[in-house]
């Protein structure tokens, strides 16, 4: 008795159509996952929400108070900014306990409840510092520092860069903390040149390392602009130019070359030349200098420029 088998049906309907796969998801599952995702996105909108109005509130004019107590002579603005911290200062009769305000010639300030003048415009006077004078208000060593000497007759001042112990010649000074970091910057461009003694007999090649650019103590200095002028006795004198002022850059440069530094003067910052002034002498620029060279319109208003100031004795 021969078996008969069954006829397959013209197709087969997959089980998992007809009973449903509880393992595949549903077509529309993609739809429902959208939409808690984009409520989860719309906190962040409420967020924005309060800058919007913080951006749009009008800024207020005028200058920090602590670069407006420092231009009045007060105190240096980091000194200024301590004092505003211990509750010394007060404006339009409200005391403050934070630098973040600025103000105008129309606000009321007090320090220690006296009041404090207008600030005085932007001022440049021309420095020949001696040597055996340190560039510091204070000196933890307590050498001879260069504000020591200067004339007494001179506001609160501040320099523009610095020169070492040993080192003379042109040094700029001002009464305004901002033009100060303006004038220090290397984007200002401005070359700085320097007369040097070196004990040695160097020749043209002797400085080819730094006219390319030297690597000290791992730190880089930029390529130098150095002109051997003459050969006198055991030592050589040189012209150098530098952009950037690091500290005792050509010292340390002249050391990695086996050459050594007995002498060194500054002789021009920029446009501004160390000329005949002597060593302690003091000289401000006039109006039209500084404008010229800074575009300060609210540059020392007097024209005529001032005769050389002695040291004090």
């Amino acid at each position: 008795m021969s078996k008969t088998c069954p006829a397959k049906p013209p197709f087969a309907i997959p089980v998992s159509q007809v009973n449903g796969d509880m393992s595949q998801k549903p077509p529309s599952s993609r739809r429902p996952n959208a939409k808690p995702n984009a409520a989860k996105a719309r906190p962040s909108k409420p967020r924005k929400a309060p800058a919007q109005p913080a951006s749009n509130a009008p800024k207020r004019e005028g200058d920090r108070i602590a670069k407006v107590l420092a231009r009045a002579g007060v105190a240096s603005r980091r000194d200024a900014e301590r004092m505003i911290e211990a509750g010394r200062v007060s404006v339009n009769g409200q005391k403050l306990d934070s630098p973040a305000l600025n103000v105008t010639s129309k606000d009321r300030i007090t320090v220690d409840g006296k009041p404090v003048g207008e600030p005085d415009p932007e001022r440049i006077w021309l420095y020949h510092k001696p040597t055996g004078l340190v560039t510091t208000n204070r000196d933890e060593k307590g050498r001879d520092t260069i504000f020591d000497h200067l004339p007494e007759n001179l506001p609160r001042v501040m320099t523009v860069g610095r020169l070492d112990l040993n080192s003379e010649g042109l040094l700029l000074l001002t009464n305004d903390g901002g033009l100060k970091r303006k004038l220090e910057l290397p984007s200002t461009g401005w070359l700085r040149k320097y007369r040097v003694r070196i004990n040695g007999r160097p020749t043209e090649d002797t400085f080819a390392p730094l006219r390319k650019g030297i690597e000290v103590d791992g730190e880089r200095f930029q390529p130098m602009d150095i002109t051997l002028d003459r050969q006198q006795g055991a030592n050589a004198w040189v012209t150098i130019g530098l952009r950037e002022g690091k500290n005792r850059e050509i010292r340390r440069a002249m050391e990695a070359i086996n050459l050594t530094v007995n002498r060194l003067i500054r002789v021009s910052y920029g446009p501004f030349q160390l000329g005949q002034l002597k060593p302690g002498e003091v000289e401000e620029l006039r109006r039209r200098v500084v404008r010229d060279q800074l575009g300060l319109e609210g540059a020392v208003l007097e024209e005529k420029r001032r005769k050389p100031i002695r040291r004090r004795k």
